[in-house]
Order: C-alpha cells, then sequence, then structure tokens
C-alpha cells in the first residue's frame, strides 16, 4: 500500500498537563494550518513570541503506513522544519518506508550511477548515492539544534550512536569508521579485502541537511531489504566493502522491533533541549 502523505491526520490536539493549550498543527496547508495556540481557560491567542517560552519540550513521533512517495515526503520534512523553526511545531522523529530508489546527495558523483534501474532523486542532504525500498527503515529526523546546540559533527556523531546503541538491544556491534560515514559491521566471516584487512558491511547510512539550525532527512537502517537492489550503485561513494541488514546478518528482527529499540535509546542521544 502506497502512502500518501496528504491523507495524514492535519489537525492534532495535545493535552500538554499543566499550564496546557490547545494546539493544532498542519504544516501541509489547509484550514488550521497558522491557528495560533489559546490559553485552555480564556481561548485567548497566545503571541508567537511567548509560544516557545510556555510549551515544554516535546518531540513527536509518526509512523507513516505502507510506502511513502519520496518528493511528498521532502516536501512535508521542508514544511516542519520551518515550522519547527519558526516555534510552530515540535520536533519530529518520522518513520516511513519508500518503494524502490536512487537519492543522490550534495557529494555524488556521476560514475557512481552504474545503472538507473529505479528512480533517481537528487537531494540537498549530504551524501552520495543511496538506496531507499521497502524493508528498509528510513528516520528522519527533524530536531532544533537552535535548542540542542549548534554543533553539526556532534549532532552526527549523536545519530550515529543512537543507531549503534539500537542494533545493540539485537546484539549486534555497530561501528563507524573514520571517512566513512554511516554504521558498519565487521565481517570476519567473508574473504578479507585485497590488502588482508577485514570487510565490512554498512547497515545504515546517514545523511542529513540543516536550515536555520534545523535538521531535517535523517538515517536508512537495513531490516530486510532486497540487497541486491544496491547493485545499481556505488553505496556513498565507497568501494569494496558492501552491505548488510539484520535479517541478513541473520537476526529474526522486524520493522515494529527496530522501530521499538530506536525509541528506547533515543533519549539516551538525544536528551531534551533547554526550554
Amino acid at each position: 500500500m502506497k502512502f500518501n502523505i496528504r491523507t495524514m491526520i492535519l489537525h492534532q490536539i495535545h493535552d500538554l498537563g499543566p499550564r496546557c493549550f490547545l494546539r493544532f498543527t498542519n504544516t501541509l496547508g489547509g484550514p488550521g494550518a497558522d491557528s495560533p495556540r489559546r490559553d485552555r481557560t480564556t481561548c485567548t491567542a497566545l503571541a508567537p513570541s511567548t509560544l516557545r517560552d510556555y510549551l515544554p519540550a516535546m518531540t513527536e513521533w509518526i509512523t507513516a503506513p505502507g510506502l511513502t512517495d519520496y518528493a511528498e515526503a521532502v516536501a512535508f520534512m521542508e514544511a516542519r522544519a520551518a515550522a519547527i523553526a519558526e516555534g510552530r511545531a515540535e520536533e519530529l522523529i518520522w518513520l516511513v518506508e519508500h518503494p524502490p530508489l536512487y537519492t543522490a546527495g550534495t557529494s555524488a558523483r556521476a560514475a557512481d550511477l552504474l545503472e538507473a534501474r529505479f528512480p533517481v532523486h537528487e537531494t540537498g542532504r549530504g551524501g552520495q548515492y543511496t538506496y531507499h525500498g521497502p524493508g528498509q527503515r528510513v528516520v528522519y529526523v527533524m530536531l532544533d539544534l537552535n535548542r540542542r546546540g549548534r554543533d553539526v559533527r556532534a549532532f552526527v556523531k549523536a545519530l550515529e550512536s543512537w543507531v549503534i546503541d539500537a542494533l545493540a538491544e539485537f546484539n549486534l556491534k555497530g561501528e563507524i569508521r573514520d571517512g566513512r560515514v554511516g554504521v558498519w559491521i565487521a565481517r570476519p566471516d567473508k574473504a578479507p579485502l585485497f590488502d588482508g584487512t577485514m570487510r565490512e558491511d554498512k547497515i545504515a547510512a546517514i545523511g542529513v541537511k540543516l536550515r536555520k539550525w534545523v535538521s531535517f532527512h535523517g538515517i536508512a537502517i537495513n531490516v530486510e531489504p532486497e540487497l541486491d537492489h544496491y547493485a545499481g550503485i556505488v553505496p556513498c561513494g565507497i568501494q569494496g566493502h558492501g552491505v548488510t541488514s539484520l535479517v541478513d546478518m541473520g537476526l529474526p528482527v522486524g520493522m515494529a522491533d527496530l522501530d521499538d529499540a530506536l525509541r528506547r535509546c533515543f533519549a539516551r542521544n538525544f536528551p531534551p533541549p533547554a526550554g
């Protein structure tokens, strides 16, 4: 089933507990898109400058059903990131799957597109070519680094640590390598490279973009995708090493299992920001 982003619920009411306000969120436009937050008792509109002062820090999680169109996902992320930067929306972790496609980051080299077996989308995230498709959990991370610290290196490191912690929930050791963004799995069971070094397979790719210090795009973790779909590209421009998945590593893990692990490990790597 293909998921159309326009089918998402546009109006959500969040009960924020003490000192509560009704919050109407609709970052895609339409009725309620710019409705002000109102005091629950008096129903008077809050001044825009006071919104962030009164609302507690929250990170919303949404899991999209079915397959999400890539162009629509990018449009939604851009709108949500703008709303976060303006204080009109909360941070968001958005969990999706896409139909088979390739994306080209800002550093993509034409020579690394070996065969356009699937649609190719140029995107503004960092990195080179990667694959998205069914069986891969794409985690779109829309966080406000104005409040979490304007440190891109620390942010990418936290994303890597988050993935590593989630993999550890399944007793799988993920590792990072200098000069190779993403999370890797050592493969002593495979023949070494020509220089004798151990082969490593990539299990998670990371590529982000910042606008007004709000992040979007994010992480792609292989649960059980068709790994031969990677044959049309040089993944992330890295020769010699391969790709793997949780199921390829012999783990009976489903998408919901990974989602639960990501939720459990999130606050450890991204504690609530200051007010």
